[in-house]
């Protein structure tokens, strides 16, 4: 887990190692591909992984993960794994990690899973990368939180409504919320949003997706 957040907020987000809630809500969701494609379509990506709390929660529902950060030393236990691949990689430094030449370049998941990170180079790179059917989790600060700890800096907390702009008629949006939790891991002010990649798939006589349960872990 990168990002210009202040050292001891990382540090924080190292020591927590239960999934988040909003994650263990909508993973199921996601649907495992064929592992055997070379686009990795059948993986889910966790992004600016930290210390693989959302990895390793995925890997033991059966999952194959590619877990990416920039410090990869939290994930070395990881290294024996066969289906988990962890890429070191420098998420805001030169080109996108998404990028011709760069380790993620053509790769699209059954899912992506990105939490309490924020990089705006990378969003358009991020919903490219999901496969047809893909689900995209994403969890983190937002606007109003610099009222209470860091993160403070706007560059890091996500802007009312970002997400949902960025996402409205690209992907299906399952649930969104934005709003203090103050029972959260790091309380604050987050934004979280579940969207499904499937607007160009209906069985429907006006053309609208099929809806998903927004609780489908019950």
């Amino acid at each position: 887990m990168q990002n210009a957040h202040h050292p001891d907020l990382r540090s924080r987000h190292l020591r927590i190692t239960e999934p988040s809630p909003w994650v263990r809500r909508f993973a199921p969701l996601i649907t495992p591909g064929d592992d055997n494609e070379g686009d990795n379509g059948g993986a889910v990506l966790d992004l600016a992984a930290g210390g693989g709390r959302h990895g390793r929660y995925l890997l033991g529902l059966g999952f194959s993960v590619v877990l990416v950060d920039r410090d990869i030393a939290p994930l070395a236990d990881l290294a024996g794994e066969p289906r988990a691949e962890v890429i070191e990689a420098d998420l805001e430094g030169g080109a996108s990690v998404f990028a011709p030449g760069r380790p993620l370049a053509g790769r699209t998941f059954a899912g992506i899973v990105v939490v309490n990170y924020l990089h705006r180079a990378l969003m358009e790179d991020i919903v490219a990368a999901l496969a047809p059917g893909g689900v995209l989790i994403y969890e983190t600060f937002a606007s109003g939180n610099e009222r209470f700890q860091r993160p403070r800096n706007p560059d890091h907390l996500l802007r009312c409504g970002e997400l949902l702009d960025l996402l409205q008629g690209r992907l299906q949006i399952v649930a969104y919320e934005h709003g203090l939790d103050e029972t959260a891991e790091i309380p604050g002010v987050k934004q979280r949003i579940c969207a499904v990649n499937d607007l160009g798939t209906s069985d429907r006589d006006d053309g609208e997706p099929g809806p998903h349960p927004v609780t489908p872990g019950d």
